[in-house]
């Protein structure tokens, strides 16, 4: 974050454990740069080992592209700069892979307002500076910024969340279907109740943008790897499935489920399964630590939880249940489903400890 100002600078929020730079870029003489905000004094600074940050626009000219991306990489003031240095200071900080916004509110500014990955001005800077910047804030205040930071971090990492659940999911049904087919005499589910199972589990997911963040995710920002989704659709899918195909197996053998006459059973037993492993495993991928213990979901997505796993018990017993091909499951049922289910989140626990441990990377 690059600010020009002491009166808008003084007002930075400190950012540091967000992982957002403060730099200045000051069109007067050191002195004053050095005022324009919380930069450590010259004695301060050698004691900690950090260089000496101020420099010169005229430092700038005599440097190519390449010099001025490894001094732009370790100085924190620029003083004297005109507005052709500023922007070429935004396109090496560019360069070097940051993420760059600028502040800035005069004429001299508006280069570097277009050049940086997020302009800032004020609603009384000049028509060309506002004209420039992507944000224009009405109150002389930065942590609005912040607050913007914040919430653009939580809303990408709930995008990727949802993503990530997705395709492990529909990844584990449809292996699991194709395990199935293969050596069972009759359909493993109805088309009728697969779409039943989407359309629960799919509502249920509406309450995700309004789910929280670990404080951990938003201390840093993140980037999109569809990479990452595809290793993580792949390791964490087939763990699904294994407890699909043990409930294939408990519904063949424990309940002779194993004929066309018994199909219908068969197919209540893994809808109620597949749909309730399939939401309860939000809260195991959607944070890095031990879920309801580290971690708990924000209250709109426990609801929504709790309403997508009561709508899968019902529906075999309810009046619908004729019409859409369930039977009423034996009570003799349901412990094996909470054995399967507890299994299941534990084994899932398991793979993510070691996900994260060799790929250093959850979300």
């Amino acid at each position: 974050m690059i600010t020009p100002r002491d009166r808008t600078a003084s007002r930075c929020p400190d950012t540091a454990e967000g992982g957002i730079r403060h730099d200045h870029a000051h069109p007067s003489y050191p002195r004053e740069a050095r005022a324009a905000g919380p930069v450590p004094p010259r004695a301060g600074r050698r004691r900690a080992g950090v260089p000496y940050p101020d420099r010169l626009g005229a430092d700038i000219d005599a440097l190519d592209d390449t010099a001025l991306r490894a001094l732009a990489a370790r100085t924190t003031v620029f003083a004297k700069v005109n507005p052709v240095q500023k922007a070429r200071i935004v396109r090496a900080l560019q360069a070097g892979g940051h993420t760059v916004g600028f502040l800035g509110d005069g004429i001299n500014d508006a280069a570097a307002l277009r050049d940086a990955d997020v302009g800032i001005s004020v609603d009384t800077a000049v028509d060309i500076a506002k004209e420039s910047a992507d944000i224009i804030l009405l109150e002389k205040d930065l942590t609005v910024l912040e607050q913007g930071v914040i919430q653009g971090r939580t809303t990408f990492g709930n995008t990727i969340k949802y993503i990530k659940m997705t395709a492990s999911s529909n990844f584990g049904n449809v292996f699991s279907v194709l395990v199935a087919s293969a050596f069972i005499p009759f359909q493993p589910m109805l088309a009728i109740m697969l779409l039943v199972q989407n359309l629960v589990y799919d509502i249920s997911q509406v309450a995700t943008p309004w789910d929280r963040m670990d404080e951990e995710y938003l201390r840093k920002p993140r980037n999109w790897d569809a990479k990452g989704i595809f290793r993580f659709m792949v390791t964490i899918g087939p763990v699904s499935s294994v407890f699909d195909i043990s409930m294939f197996l408990i519904m063949w053998n424990v309940f002779a489920a194993d004929s066309e006459a018994s199909q219908s059973l068969f197919q209540s037993g893994w809808f109620i399964e597949g749909l309730l492993s399939q939401t309860l495993i939000v809260h195991m991928i959607r944070t890095r630590k031990i879920p309801f213990i580290q971690s708990r979901a924000s209250w709109p997505v426990m609801v929504m939880t709790v309403l997508a796993v009561l709508t899968g018990l019902y529906l075999p017993f309810s009046p619908l249940a004729a019409s859409l091909g369930f039977v009423a499951l034996p009570a003799s049922y349901f412990p094996w489903l909470i054995g399967v289910l507890l299994a299941y989140c534990t084994l899932t626990q398991v793979v993510k400890t070691w996900y994260i441990r060799k790929f250093n990377t959850w979300l």
